[in-house]
């Protein structure tokens, strides 16, 4: 009988490197979506999926590769390197570092997620380790996924590292299970956490000790948000400076790198109603609280955008804010880059929404830059993120709902004004460009029931919102052109200069109005520009609105300025 059963993605990111382990997963769409985004985005030329069989007797893997995609491997023969020879890990306290803490926490995923704990908890608490070595299967899974990658790309035998790193998980589990027995980690139900830091300073293992009566802390605490807060009151009941601060903070500060690292975590603990955009703004604002009160005090569209933190998240962003926990804050920073390089949408089903949350958080990141991201990490996040905003897909999603073609021109404007880098900026003017010179465009605009005052304004304001996209000087000549000739064939079906020419007004409001066509006012440069001046310059050098000029000097300083932007006055 087949026993457990996982998927694994390997990468190869040169042609010429050994395959090594980039996630393991019970869910094999999950994995081949996994390894197909990677593959597309660049971060790997190969990769492979393979599907691991437990078998129950000889508690040995079968594989089965599922998919193998990208350059053809080269064979080689597998050569042990003599700085790498043997485990990466040889003794239980090498689990404690950093890189085989997040190494546990990936293998053991599903594992510590039923268990409501991290991979430091594990660590540190006797009945979280007991627990794990009583499932058997799940630690000799755990073991595989470490072992088989590690094999690969050392050369080693695999069963010698499955059974080495077998006895290094037995004597760890050994000895914080020692440790629990001998009541080496002191509750804080009679003593406070700072009596017990002191107590501790000068011990050999006084980090091993402070890391398990801070996890006993949270045993029985379930969800994120109640251990962000059990966390928080730890720190308030800290020793307030030197060691025995230290001794406190440090664990905790790994704690809640890991309580964040996890969706799930930062859902609960953020608001489980937000979706990714708002999370991702959310964890922002509580990062650099300061920067982002000051951006909204003068934005308040930003301030709706930007959900408010409250409770733990809050006395968290005032500890960052000072200074404390730089390691999460950085962490935090690198993930909100990581997710926003990522292809998830960050509003699904809400295209338009997606624009104001991007446009929200490029503000809220760039005035952090400089003490969480340097400014060019920012604006390779957005670059990444933009190249989602131009696909077809999320185009055609984004101007779904528009009810004429007007409105969907000026959507794809606002969309060129907010991606970033040259490429993206390209592809969008290449969408916006294909909307105003199709026939489509032109129909609707002449066939319209406003008025063609109302047209030609309309399309002016389309104009200089092109001018300010940010777009290419020939991608955006390109679209204003385009543009000019629609709305020359609005006006000569309306004869508007015309009907201006031959109005029964006064020959200064006649000039006027022509001068602001003429300046782009009112309406679009071009045909229309063209023709109102053409007539405008005939206005000026009829002699009876010379003399009407002449009588009323107040009048011409009204008009200089528009004079001067069509180049009738100096």
């Amino acid at each position: 009988m087949a026993g457990p059963v996982h998927y694994e993605v390997y990468i190869r990111k040169t042609p010429p490197a050994s395959w090594s382990l980039a996630m393991a997963t019970e869910e094999r769409k999950k994995a081949v979506e996994v390894a197909e985004d990677m593959l597309r985005d660049g971060q790997a030329c190969a990769v492979r999926v393979t599907k691991e069989t437990l078998d129950p007797d000889t508690m040995e893997f079968a594989s089965v590769v599922v998919l193998n995609r990208g350059a053809p491997e080269i064979k080689r023969k597998a050569v042990v390197q003599s700085d790498r020879a043997g485990p990466t890990c040889r003794a239980p306290q090498d689990l404690y570092a950093p890189h085989a803490r997040e190494l546990i926490g990936r293998v053991l995923e599903d594992w510590l997620s039923r268990q409501g704990a991290t991979a430091f908890e594990l660590l540190h608490r006797p009945d979280l380790a007991e627990r794990l070595e009583a499932s058997g299967v799940e630690l000799q899974h755990a073991i595989q996924k470490v072992a088989v990658p590690e094999a690969q790309g050392t050369g080693q035998p695999v069963h010698d590292l499955v059974r080495h790193y077998l006895r290094l998980a037995e004597q760890a589990i050994e000895r914080l299970l020692q440790a629990g027995r001998r009541d080496q980690f002191p509750g804080l139900a009679e003593r406070s956490i700072a009596d017990v830091a002191h107590r501790l300073s000068g011990a050999p293992d006084r980090a091993f000790v402070m890391g398990g009566v801070v996890a006993g802390a949270l045993k029985g605490v379930k969800g994120a948000r109640a251990r962000l807060d059990r966390l928080m009151d730890l720190c308030d009941r800290a020793p307030h400076e030197g060691p025995p601060r230290a001794l406190v903070m440090v664990p905790i500060e790994q704690l809640l790198c890991e309580l964040f690292a996890g969706r799930s975590s930062l859902a609960q603990i953020v608001g489980p109603a937000l979706d990714q955009g708002s999370s991702l703004a959310a964890v922002v604002r509580m990062v650099a609280p300061r920067e982002i009160g000051a951006l909204t005090a003068h934005d308040p569209r930003l301030a709706v955008l930007v959900p408010p933190v409250e409770g733990g998240p809050a006395r968290l962003g005032e500890r960052l804010a000072a200074g404390e926990f730089p390691l999460l804050s950085a962490s935090l920073a690198r993930m909100v880059v990581r997710e926003l390089m990522s292809q998830r949408r960050l509003r699904p089903g809400d295209a338009e929404g997606e624009i104001d949350i991007l446009r929200a958080l490029a503000m809220t990141l760039t005035a952090t830059a400089g003490r969480l991201l340097t400014l060019e990490e920012v604006q390779t996040a957005f670059v990444e993120r933009s190249k989602s905003l131009v696909t077809a897909d999320f185009v055609a999603a984004y101007v779904q709902g528009c009810p004429t073609i007007l409105c969907e021109a000026e959507r794809l404007t606002r969309l060129c004004e907010n991606v970033t880098g040259g490429g993206n900026k390209r592809s969008a003017a290449r969408w916006l460009d294909a909307c105003v010179t199709s026939l489509r465009f032109e129909t609707e605009m002449r066939a319209s029931g406003q008025t063609p005052g109302q047209k030609l304004s309309a399309l002016s304001g389309l104009q200089r919102a092109v001018g300010n996209a940010g777009l290419s000087e020939r991608d955006r000549d390109s679209v204003v052109d385009a543009l000019g000739v629609v709305g020359g064939a609005v006006e000569a079906d309306a004869r508007l200069t015309a009907q201006i020419v031959r109005a029964p007004v006064p020959a200064p409001q006649k000039l006027a109005a022509l001068l602001r066509l003429a300046a782009g006012e009112t309406g679009p440069t071009g045909p229309v520009a063209d023709r109102a001046r053409a007539e405008a310059v005939k206005l000026f050098r009829a002699p009876e609105v010379r003399a009407a000029l002449s009588s009323a000097p107040e009048t011409v300083q009204v008009l200089r300025p528009l004079m001067q932007a069509v180049g009738l006055a100096a």
